[in-house]
């Protein structure tokens, strides 16, 4: 089996409210026009908004009913100073603060969001994880 991840796909409350966010705390445009779900073309990874009523009936499961939800998403920048300011445009977005920018014990910068829906998002510098020229971490050979 090849070593990948397609699509992730967030249960969401509001679609529409959602794209906005997404749009505005990330600048991410939609890549589908499909009815009732969006697609983002994120590198080679497509991500995914869906209500969380159908999503959990696709999967046979129970709808999600709060709390730690045992993953993070995490977005990484460039440069340290970024984590701060992605961090400032997603708070007016409508994102949560749950953790402001800081100094992490292994070396990095980084802080945490809660989007509209409660999902959980690290910004993260790390300096040794550079992003290549399209925006993707390059994992170092040892």
């Amino acid at each position: 089996m090849d070593p990948r991840i397609s699509i992730v796909t967030l249960g969401v409350q509001v679609l529409e409210r959602s794209r906005q966010f997404y749009k505005e705390a990330f600048g991410w445009e939609p890549a589908s026009g499909q009815e009732g779900i969006s697609f983002y073309q994120l590198g080679g990874l497509v991500f995914a908004l869906y209500p969380d009523d159908l999503l959990a009936a696709d999967a046979n499961a129970q709808p999600f009913q709060g709390g730690f939800r045992g993953i993070t998403l995490a977005y990484n920048v460039r440069e340290k100073s970024d984590v701060a300011k992605v961090l400032a445009t997603a708070e007016a977005a409508g994102a949560t603060i749950v953790k402001p920018a800081t100094d992490t014990d292994w070396g990095g910068h980084g802080g945490y969001l809660t989007d509209p829906d409660g999902h959980l998002w690290e910004i993260a510098y790390n300096p040794f994880f550079p992003l290549n020229a399209r925006g993707e971490i390059e994992i170092p050979t040892a």
